[in-house]
């Protein structure tokens, strides 16, 4: 995943930064507790597409 990306990505409910997870291939939203599919190398940055995280994932 290119860091220039990375770097300007947002999350799309709340707008905070996101962390990146290379080998779940995800994006992390700490305060939604959303993880965000990349598939390609292409966030899929769709609400209806994240996985909903434990608590204690977050």
């Amino acid at each position: 995943m290119d860091a220039r990306l990375l770097d300007i990505l947002v999350c799309p409910i709340c707008k905070a930064n996101l962390e990146y997870r290379k080998i779940e291939s995800e994006l992390i939203c700490k305060p939604c507790k959303l993880a965000f599919p990349v598939r390609d190398d292409i966030p899929v940055m769709l609400e209806d597409e994240a996985r909903h995280l434990d608590v204690d994932a977050a």
